[in-house]
């Protein structure tokens, strides 16, 4: 995710790292190639002229331009929701650890509560290498005892079993007396709390934007582009290839927005930085516990300045 301090509006115009342009700038030269070719033969394709006007792309541009809002609203809100489901991790995470030291009788200093501290760490890493299908291996190594992390290594909801050994723990500290049942309702009240974020997550990873709206769009831009040449070649002469190369990088650009927020949970830039948010969640939950906490930045932080 990128993240930067305010700039100047002229350094602004510049900026590449972060925007989409270098993901659709071969696009825009394949369709400023396509322009120059169009009005070096003035709007004719084959010896047959194309006959158009400015007028029908104008009314039709409002329409397309309403329309990709209203599906990068889709996309910010899918991008928006999964903020909110990991923001509401952490929330949850820091209410279970302080009641794990500060409910039971264990101290804390005891082993038990650190433990159990470690099993919700473990459980934002592994939820989020399953929503982005990477390998979790490496984060459980270090974070779990040696047989429980190979236990979880084939399994495919890792974040579910981890919290039925959280589910364990409270029973075994139930058992021994070590917690009351008021505290053990309330510890299970926070456990349905990730039960639910971890559902939220898989429904937004399981449940894209229906394919056939997206390939409407798709199509629909790109046959509005390709025609631009031939509706502006008579009124803007050889200006056609700079304004249709304009025109056609705003809606080129707020398809491919919308196609990077779709997928909050992904690896582009400007998908949510789950590294930083899962370190972050590590690192207060370690000083929690008066461990010393991670300094080194994660693998893939997209948070720059």
């Amino acid at each position: 995710m990128i993240i930067r301090r305010k700039e100047h509006w002229f350094r602004m115009l510049f900026i590449i790292k972060g925007s989409v342009l270098p993901k659709v700038l071969p696009r825009l030269l394949l369709l400023l190639t396509l322009s120059v070719l169009v009005v070096y033969l003035r709007g004719s394709f084959f010896h047959m002229k194309v006959q158009l006007n400015p007028a029908p792309f104008t009314l039709f541009g409002i329409a397309l331009a309403l329309f990709l809002g209203f599906r990068n609203n889709a996309s910010y809100d899918r991008f928006w929701e999964g903020r909110k489901l990991w923001g509401a991790l952490l929330n949850d995470t820091r209410s279970l650890a302080r009641q794990a030291l500060t409910l039971s009788s264990y101290g804390r200093e005891a082993a038990e509560p650190k433990q159990f501290i470690q099993y919700l760490i473990a459980f934002t890493y592994s939820l989020k290498h399953q929503l982005r299908r990477t390998d979790a291996g490496i984060d459980l190594d270090r974070l779990l005892p040696a047989s429980l992390a190979a236990s979880l290594k084939t399994a495919t909801y890792k974040p579910v079993l981890l919290m039925r050994e959280m589910g364990q723990w409270l029973q075994d500290a139930k058992a021994a007396g070590r917690i009351d049942s008021i505290q053990q309702a309330s510890f299970d009240n926070n456990f349905n709390k990730l039960s639910d974020i971890l559902g939220g997550c898989e429904r937004l990873v399981s449940t894209p934007i229906p394919y056939t709206y997206s390939v409407l769009l798709h199509r629909t831009v790109y046959i509005y582009c390709l025609l631009l040449p031939f509706g502006f070649v008579d009124s803007l002469g050889w200006m056609t290839p700079v304004i249709v190369t304009f025109i056609a990088y705003t809606f080129v650009a707020l398809e491919a927005i919308a196609d990077e927020l779709e997928e909050p949970f992904g690896m582009e830039p400007n998908d949510l930085a789950l590294d930083a948010m899962s370190r972050m969640i590590e690192n207060t939950l370690l000083e929690m516990t008066g461990k010393p906490v991670v300094t080194d930045a994660p693998p893939n932080n997209y948070y720059i300045s």
